[in-house]
């Protein structure tokens, strides 16, 4: 649920002004997010690519100068058609300061740029010379970047405005020419620092604006995956993001977006002991969050199941209800599944209540039984409500979301039989207990798991490398820890669409 490279870490990290948050704020917590240096060092590993971006698609304007020089005169000059030709990065690195912010530094970037060059000079004599050369530049630059999370607009955002650039080398090679002469000397002295002066300006400028972009991206694809037609979560900030020296940690409001409707909590259990640092990514969910979907599935209608034909027949002739089989006569009276439907839907909107001993599901629920005869308009044969409570455990296995049933207790409510039955009414409701308990539940789980792995797939979860999830159930709160290898695909893709 919910969720690019080291700089927007992970991009639930742009820039801009900060936000004003309440003091009780941090209670309106319902979704929390923590990354830990582990997960960092795996992101700065594509980090190459966002440079490399950066390098390519800025923009080198034309440089231009003039320098008095002894018995020359004045010497004007100009770089014009300036492009990057090659590029290699040969390592980087990250660091998490606790002071606010996050330290990328990447070590040697070898990069090689073209152009042309135009010069010309008035000597004692007035006489103008102007002249045109192609010319190669190679350079080697160490870049750091001194990322600092702020706020804009309820998101995390990053900005990369703190950016360095040391040169080491600055070579300039004219039409070729590998071999140092006078006229190379003369330029090579006085233009490289207008040279360091736009690279370094251009390179940053471009890399803040490819960490806005990343950020913007993975933040509205994070909105994207709480959201489904009109059910969405608000991950906006509760609070600023917090940066430990082994984590960093942003903490959203998750509250419901569902039409009008408006689902307040102000009782937050998180608190940052509940996670640990052995796990590259954390995800901390509230009950509140689960309880706001629950209501808002209710509400929109989709808490309703049919079953039908082959799938009744299997239901009402499972081994554990053998015994029962002369009452399954009198219901269908000679009928075939095939002209039979069974409606099963929430009267109230679930109760989710999460336990050590998994997460506890209730709600009354009304089945409904339909038969048609020789072409006639279906007849309602049973009517009957149940409380049920179901435990479930979850997990993730082989990018499937698996439910197992731990647990459930039935109520009956109400009962309504149309039937011309032989037998008493309690036998009847003793069997649709059992029919419930060893067919029903389990039948709705099963169509449940692959609608949420389909969910979640038309998402994108399954694009990525998750390692090892555990879905972990505590009282009022979930936990979602796993480790991850991050799609380089994934990169690749955004920046085509981006650049």
């Amino acid at each position: 649920m919910m969720t690019g490279l080291v700089m927007v870490s992970l991009a639930l990290i742009s820039t801009s002004a900060a936000c004003t948050f309440e003091s009780a704020s941090f209670n309106l917590t319902g979704i929390v997010c923590r990354m830990t240096k582990p997960a960092a060092l795996v992101l700065n590993q594509q980090t190459a690519q966002v440079i490399q971006a950066a390098f390519r698609h800025a923009t080198y304007p034309d440089i231009s100068g003039e320098k008095s020089m002894a018995f020359l005169g004045k010497v004007a000059y100009g770089l014009t058609n300036i492009q990057i030709n090659d590029l290699s990065i040969e390592n980087s690195d990250v660091d998490f300061k606790e002071k606010g912010s996050i330290d990328i530094a990447i070590q040697n970037v070898t990069a090689s740029f073209r152009g042309t060059l135009s010069y010309g000079y008035t000597g004692a004599w007035f006489v103008k010379l102007t002249h045109s050369i192609d010319f190669e530049i190679d350079s080697s630059i160490d870049l750091h970047i001194n990322t600092k999370l702020m706020c804009a607009k309820g998101r995390v955002v990053a900005d990369t405005s703190d950016c360095y650039l040391t040169f080491y080398k600055l070579t300039l090679h004219l039409q070729g020419d590998k071999q140092p002469g006078w006229l190379k000397q003369l330029f090579t002295d006085f233009i490289s620092f207008t040279l360091k002066f736009v690279l370094k300006s251009q390179v940053c400028k471009e890399i803040n604006f490819l960490a806005q972009m990343l950020s913007d991206f993975i933040q509205d694809r994070a909105a994207n995956f709480l959201q489904d037609g009109p059910i969405g979560v608000d991950i906006s900030l509760a609070s600023f993001p917090v940066i430990k020296a082994n984590y960093m940690e942003s903490h959203h409001k998750g509250l419901l977006l569902y039409k009008n409707y408006s689902v307040i909590f102000n009782d937050s259990m998180f608190a940052p002991s509940l996670l640990s640092e052995s796990r590259m990514l954390y995800f901390w969910f509230s009950d509140h969050v689960l309880n706001s979907l629950a209501l808002a599935a209710f509400l929109d209608e989709r808490l309703v199941l049919t079953i039908t034909g082959e799938e009744l027949r299997e239901m009402f002739e499972m081994e554990d209800t053998e015994a029962y089989q002369g009452i399954v006569q009198e219901i269908f009276q000679g009928t075939s599944y095939e002209d039979s439907l069974a409606k099963v839907w929430s009267l109230t909107p679930p109760q989710i209540t999460l336990q050590p001993e998994g997460t506890i599901v209730k709600s009354s629920v009304a089945v409904e039984l339909s038969i048609s005869s020789q072409g006639a308009e279906p007849t309602v044969v049973l009517y009957f409500e149940k409380e049920v409570t179901v435990t479930i455990q979850t997990s993730y296995v082989e990018k499937k979301l698996v439910l197992h049933l731990a647990d459930s207790v039935i109520e009956p409510k109400a009962f309504k039989c149309v039937l011309y039955r032989a037998g008493d009414d309690r036998s009847l409701k003793h069997f649709l207990q059992k029919i419930i308990s060893v067919a029903g539940i389990p039948e709705v789980i099963s169509r449940i798991e692959p609608a949420l792995t389909s969910l979640m797939n038309s998402k994108g979860l399954n694009l990525f490398e998750i390692k090892n999830p555990e879905i972990i159930t505590k009282a009022g709160y979930l936990i979602i820890q796993l480790d991850f290898d991050f799609p380089h695909h994934l990169l690749v893709d955004f920046l085509k669409k981006t650049l």
